[in-house]
């Protein structure tokens, strides 16, 4: 894998440089969506948005490593739906390539350096207490927010999750490595080899179940847990369903959710009693 990125570096040579320079530029100069923000903690600079009032809601889109606020209508209008009783906030992922997020490649500690970022935000925002709804690689981060930060989530909703699927142990880390050559085209700063063992952390290192945690953790996690299954190549309905099983206070959704398409409502209205019965008495 270094090697054909070291390849494609070389190939494209001063034109993927000079492509880097002006997408940076672009990226500053781009015009802000309504309630779009920037946050800066140290090398790190996320861009967030956060729209409507009430309890906070963190939404996690997905898109894997290129988990953007793009993603947010996909597959419903998140924040259309749930602003209205809910403080909705979203970011860009860190170094998603269809975002404006960016910060180091921390190849030792990948997962975590997200939800590092995830917290952050939220004490920016000044938020203790919050629900958390996150779809495709939103599992995976979810999942390590319920270990690093157990007392903060209320309610966790877990829609398309990806996981770890035995009959095809490298699909996630071969989307990863597709990420990794539009971001190398970016950042020339970055070398191959960072961003291969970075990739490597995620999804092979600890290539099992959710990624984040173990079979263990879930079975003791007592957060409420709402899980919308699917079963594409990276979302394994096996991991879903055995998630939800484990889980103690865990709720699944009508399977398949998302078709025909006119399944979508009734799902949206089951994560709204979810989050309603499970939204703390005091907000």
């Amino acid at each position: 894998m270094v090697d054909l990125f070291r390849r494609r570096l070389l190939k494209t040579g001063a034109a993927a440089t000079a492509m880097a320079a002006a997408t940076s530029a672009m990226g500053q100069r781009a015009a802000q969506g309504p309630g779009e923000s920037f946050f800066e903690k140290g090398p790190v600079k996320l861009r967030y948005q956060v729209a409507g009032s009430g309890f906070p809601l963190l939404v996690l889109p997905g898109g894997g490593l290129n988990s953007a606020l793009t993603g947010l209508k996909n597959p419903f209008d998140t924040f259309g739906e749930f602003q209205s009783e809910y403080r909705c906030i979203a970011m860009d992922l860190r170094n998603a390539n269809t975002g404006q997020s960016s910060g180091p490649i921390e190849p030792d500690r990948s997962w975590d350096s997200h939800a590092d970022d995830q917290l952050a935000l939220l004490d920016h925002l000044g938020v203790k207490k919050f629900a958390v709804m996150g779809f495709c690689i939103g599992g995976p981060f979810i999942w390590n927010l319920l270990k690093r930060a157990p007392d903060r989530v209320a309610a966790a909703v877990i829609a398309q999750p990806v996981g770890f699927r035995p009959e095809m142990p490298d699909v996630l880390y071969d989307v990863g490595k597709a990420w990794a050559v539009d971001f190398l085209k970016r950042r020339p700063d970055v070398s191959a080899d960072t961003v291969d063992r970075y990739v490597t952390k995620m999804f092979r290192t600890n290539a099992d179940f959710v990624f984040t945690v173990t079979r263990d953790f879930v079975r003791s996690c007592q957060t409420p847990v709402l899980i919308l299954p699917d079963d594409v190549p990276p979302h394994p309905l096996a991991v879903a369903m055995e998630s939800a099983m484990l889980a103690p206070k865990s709720e699944v959704s009508l399977y398949p959710w998302k078709q025909p398409p006119e399944r979508i409502p009734i799902a949206v209205r089951q994560i709204k009693s979810f989050l309603k019965a499970h939204r703390p008495a005091s907000t």
